[in-house]
């Protein structure tokens, strides 16, 4: 597709692909993928102004189609979701369908409680520091069937066992396939640690269109598995003696095509000291990796969102457990990998995420963060190269190491006294978003593993 679509370039598109529905997606707050579909002979009446939804889609929390009260918002109110058409994509699991990114407006302005939105004015933020984001989420599901109403995993093989590969290469060759015909690069795929857990990786691309290709692929990976009688969930912690699945967030910064992370004779963990200079102030990645770390018990509220997220996030299980980085450390929250050649970073991964978030509020607080150090000029504590699990606890607190917000609560606490990300956010989105969790929270706190997996396996 072009940037300028007429009704008639896309109708004309849509027949040569036999497509007969358009589906007009949204993810709400409690990051479940919604959408309505519209006919492609009723296309003309919503192809500028897209089509309503309620207001209180954005107050609904994972447990129940309500609005949560204290979210301030109500079954009054209409918002129109209207399509991004560049985002347009045939459905090759679901043949005769299509998929196009909706964003939310009101009287022909962004809703202020619209995530990808939120997004956008992160990436139009570090724009005006001259520095382009580049991402991609890095995810973990499992495969399972079920049996005597009980999901039980596909195989019961170990990290990157070709048994495994060989067992399912049937369903990930489909899937495989179906993200490329959407025009999402398939990297690398291996059978993960956990008995039916599979990870494929997707290439980076910008931030906006990384955050759209998460939200295709979590539609991807479930639409062919249920195409294989096979349920895919990406719930954090499905089993208590198997790894959980996270969904990491891999970073660059870039100027006029240039990655702005390699420096090699000056940088930390072959990250650049000084990146460019702009408009007076220094742009640096270590900075960007201070804010993210300054900000990390409140990003957590957003990029680990769930209550469930917190049942991975343990020491010794390379999650990400302490506030601290490290080159090739997996330990650590933010791991800074080495490149192949050995001859600086191209990029830094934070771990302290899941797919339990919304990509986008995700995403773009990461960016928030990572440039309230770049404007503060900050400087990371010193990189960690050991697991600092294995540190006594003066030991770590030394070297500047903390743990992390053990349950949701922790984090959502810490997230409702961080100026910088609620007013990134701005009121409204904090909000609605903090409500929508803490109703989780408080509904969930309690359960047992078994009560959080009935409820949340297929949510996620």
């Amino acid at each position: 597709m072009t940037e300028n679509h007429t009704f008639e370039q896309v109708k004309k598109s849509l027949q040569d692909a036999g497509i007969y529905f358009v589906r007009i997606l949204w993810c709400d707050n409690a990051n479940i993928i919604r959408g309505k579909a519209v006919h492609l002979g009723m296309l003309s009446h919503y192809f500028e102004h897209g089509v309503g939804i309620s207001a209180g889609q954005q107050g609904i929390p994972v447990m129940y189609d309500a609005v949560v009260p204290e979210t301030g918002l109500s079954p009054v109110g209409e918002i129109r979701l209207v399509p991004d058409w560049s985002s347009l994509t045939p459905l090759p699991y679901s043949p005769g369908h299509a998929r196009v990114m909706g964003n939310m407006v009101h009287y022909r302005e962004p809703w202020a409680l619209c995530p990808r939105n939120f997004l956008v004015r992160m990436i139009d933020a570090a724009k005006s520091k001259g520095l382009e984001i580049r991402a991609a989420f890095e995810n973990e599901f499992y495969l399972l069937q079920q049996k005597s109403q009980e999901f039980v995993p596909r195989d019961s093989t170990v990290f990157a066992s070709t048994q495994a590969m060989d067992m399912n290469q049937e369903v990930i060759d489909e899937i495989a396939h179906a993200l490329i015909a959407q025009g999402i690069p398939v990297e690398q795929y291996y059978p993960e640690s956990g008995p039916g857990q599979h990870e494929i990786s997707m290439r980076y691309t910008d931030a906006l269109r990384c955050a759209d290709w998460q939200i295709a692929f979590r539609e991807t990976v479930r639409a062919v598995a249920c195409r294989h009688n096979l349920t895919a969930s990406f719930l954090p912690k499905i089993f208590p003696d198997a790894a959980g699945s996270g969904c990491h967030i891999h970073l660059s910064l870039w100027h006029g095509g240039q990655n702005l992370l390699i420096d090699v004779k000056q940088g930390v963990c072959g990250l650049s000291k000084v990146a460019m200079l702009q408009q007076g102030a220094a742009q640096s990645a270590n900075a960007f990796i201070a804010g993210i770390l300054d900000h990390l018990p409140a990003l957590m509220a957003l990029t680990t969102p769930s209550v469930n997220s917190y049942r991975r996030i343990r020491p010794h299980s390379w999650s990400g457990a302490f506030r601290c980085w490290g080159l090739n450390n997996r330990e650590a929250a933010v791991r800074v990998p080495s490149s192949p050649e050995m001859v600086g970073s191209t990029h830094f991964e934070l771990k302290t995420v899941d797919a339990t978030a919304n990509p986008y509020l995700a995403l773009g607080a990461v960016i928030a963060a990572g440039l309230d150090g770049v404007q503060r000029k900050l400087e990371p504590p010193n990189p960690i190269a050991v697991d600092p699990g294995h540190l006594s606890v003066d030991e770590r607190r030394v070297a500047g190491i903390d743990p992390l917000p053990a349950n949701l609560g922790e984090a959502l606490a810490h997230l409702k006294q961080n100026d910088i990300l609620l007013s990134a956010l701005n009121p409204q989105l904090s909000q609605a978003f903090l409500a929508v969790r803490q109703a989780e929270w408080e509904a969930m706190k309690d359960w047992e593993l078994i009560e959080e997996v009935t409820l949340l396996l297929e949510r996620y």
